[in-house]
């Protein structure tokens, strides 16, 4: 793991600069079997529970934070799978298949929270046809497959996921994506016009009102946290390198560690009892807020401590505050996590 972390940390740099995919860092992670990690012992898989999918996503977003958020999205795919079993099984087997012989990412297109899908589903002869853009989807240009949110054309319209492969005809790319931060994600745009989606791919709810499971819900939180932590503390290592031998700087580097060790043990405790009871679940969106919160605070205390140094783009450290600011767009929206714990206290 070390190895693989510092072969991404190594290239991390100019990926983000020239804005390119990270196609060996991808490569890397999928050879030393991480990219697999959840697939499900009913299928072969390691059948990773949350706590080490959370380990591995911290240590990679140590590396480069685009690559973890990559892996994240496919791990969780492949987590559901094991639970849940969406995806049909012919469908599964093409992936495992996929995942074999190379790098197969899965990405998921939603909409924010709170907002409406982007994409239509209707329904042509004897398939679904999706229409629309979806923004930013990251790793566009490299997925196996796309799970797109859409919401169908039907009296009563049901919200929601499309497996569409990502060679499919009506499905294109739009590469004009020029984020803030993961600029290595190539979060471009995708355009579907057309694109047709058999029954088998369409994995619609039953009725037209379904809430995500809270330990699906739990799974994404807490593992794109475990991202974010990752970032924090590699930005935190590098400010302390930088000011080793500095005796003032002793006490304010000491508190940003502190700090963030105890989002990282509230993340990975939490983790650990989800996977020993599925009903801790439901403490996951005060736990991601809470530890998204401090790795936030770390990254710009740490650019603080180190002055300009820290926005040279010659270090790493202004990159890691860009990635930060755009992982916490993958979180839950810290009114909504919050309006909903209100609730939940003082009734609507």
């Amino acid at each position: 793991m070390p190895r693989v972390v510092d072969l991404l940390a190594a290239r991390a740099a100019e990926h983000d600069r020239d804005g390119t995919f990270p196609y060996q860092g991808v490569e890397t992670v999928h050879e030393a079997g991480l990219l697999t990690l959840t697939v499900g012992q009913r299928y072969g898989g390691p059948g990773a529970g949350l706590a080490d999918t959370v380990r591995v996503l911290s240590r990679l977003g140590r590396g480069d934070a685009s690559v973890a958020l990559l892996t994240a999205h496919t791990l969780l795919h492949h987590a559901e799978q094991a639970r849940t079993a969406p995806w049909p099984a012919a469908l599964y087997r093409r992936l495992l298949t996929e995942s074999r012989r190379g790098p197969a990412l899965v990405g998921t297109l939603r909409a924010g929270t709170g907002r409406p899908p982007a994409v239509t589903a209707h329904w042509h002869g004897d398939a679904w046809q999706l229409a629309g853009r979806a923004a930013h989807c990251a790793g566009a240009e490299a997925l196996a497959w796309l799970a797109v949110e859409a919401r169908t054309e039907e009296k009563l319209p049901r919200t929601g996921l499309f497996l569409v492969r990502a060679d499919s005809v009506g499905l294109e790319i739009d590469p004009a994506a020029d984020q803030l931060g993961l600029r290595a994600a190539a979060g471009h745009d995708v355009l579907l016009d057309g694109a047709r989606v058999g029954t088998d791919a369409a994995l619609l709810p039953r009725t037209p009102v379904a809430a995500a499971h809270p330990l699906t819900a739990a799974w994404r939180q807490l593992a794109l946290t475990a991202v974010l932590l990752g970032t924090a503390r590699a930005a935190l290592d590098w400010s302390a390198g930088r000011l080793r031998g500095t005796a003032a700087h002793r006490r304010p580097v000491g508190e940003l560690d502190a700090r963030l060790t105890g989002a990282e043990e509230l993340v990975h405790g939490l983790a650990a009892r989800t996977d020993a009871d599925p009903a801790a679940a439901e403490r996951a969106p005060t736990v991601q807020l809470l530890a998204a919160r401090t790795a936030a605070d770390t990254v710009q205390q740490a650019l603080t401590l180190t002055g300009s140094a820290g926005l040279d783009r010659r270090h790493p450290l202004e990159r890691h505050l860009r990635d930060t600011l755009s992982l916490r767009t993958q979180l839950p929206a810290e009114d909504a996590v919050l309006d909903a714990l209100g609730e939940a206290l003082l009734g609507s």
